[in-house]
């Protein structure tokens, strides 16, 4: 009998074994590290509007970070540990929050308008890291892509500043569209009042979730008319989440049940999700 039909095995034999192997060590390595595209982007409010975004390749991004004077925070300086951009939608006391204090300790970027950047610096930020973006431009990084868009709000006599010193103008206010790894997108809105642009930006960038103002006091058919227009020409929109509110709302103040009942009366049935502190969310495309 011939050594090749049982002594040994057939060199094509050989090859197809090893094609085997590699395809099944293929399949393993793509499970255990899915693309960016196929994974979430994890969300966290820790009151007001101070919002904790991880992307999918773990970039952090933190929003108008108001801790100290905070009545509802929910974390402290000390349990901010990494933070990798900070966004500050203007240059009120509760906008810009501890940003300085989390930049220098995290080395974070800090992206606001030009005006408030130079406030950063002077405060210690050091250049590299604070960068300035007015409406209309964005900051392209690590596969995430930043939005500025204008903000119908004020930016001067509330900044964080020194008791001994006079109040500063903090640029124009503006608001974030954040476009993650895996392509999910939010609208944080700042402070904005509703304006009829916010449909511009519905319909150019589809944002899939939308951060909403729902300040004490707020006029909820400002509320309501500000996300009919960001849903306009806009199939993506699912998911709205409120900011700015008190965990435990003075009398009188907009609440997520006044939002929803208005918008059910305006024909809009897109979920509201009144989150919880500290709580972590997931989300994807």
């Amino acid at each position: 009998m011939h050594p090749n039909r049982l002594g040994r095995p057939q060199p094509v034999l050989f090859a197809i074994l090893f094609a085997a192997v590699l395809a099944t060590a293929g399949c393993v390595g793509l499970e255990t590290s899915r693309s960016p595209q196929a994974q979430s982007v994890k969300m966290e409010w820790f009151g007001w509007s101070f919002f904790r975004f991880t992307s999918p390749n773990g970039k952090v991004i933190l929003t108008n970070p108001f801790i100290t004077g905070n009545p509802d925070a929910s974390v402290t300086l000390d349990d901010i540990t990494k933070a990798d951009v900070i966004v500050a939608a203007d240059g009120h006391r509760d906008e810009v929050g501890d940003t300085v204090a989390i930049a220098k300790k995290t080395g974070a970027r800090t992206l606001s308008a030009f005006e408030l950047r130079a406030w950063f610096v002077s405060k210690g930020v050091p250049e590299a890291q604070a960068m300035s973006r007015n409406p209309g431009a964005r900051f392209v990084w690590e596969g995430i892509t930043i939005r500025v868009v204008e903000s119908v709000h004020g930016s001067g006599s509330g900044l964080a500043v020194d008791s001994d010193e006079r109040p500063v103008y903090g640029g124009p206010a503006v608001g974030f569209i954040i476009t993650f790894e895996n392509g999910w997108t939010v609208y944080f809105t700042g402070s904005s009042a509703a304006t009829q642009n916010m449909a511009l930006w519905g319909s150019a960038y589809k944002p899939d979730a939308m951060i909403f103002l729902m300040q004490p006091s707020g006029e909820p058919q400002d509320i309501g008319m500000a996300i009919k227009l960001v849903a306009t020409g806009n199939p993506n929109l699912k998911t709205l989440w409120p900011h700015h509110h008190r965990v435990k709302p003075p009398a009188g103040a907009p609440t997520v049940t006044d939002v929803r009942a208005l918008l059910d009366s305006m024909g809009i049935n897109i979920p509201i999700l009144n989150q919880e502190r500290g709580k972590v969310y997931e989300f994807s495309k």
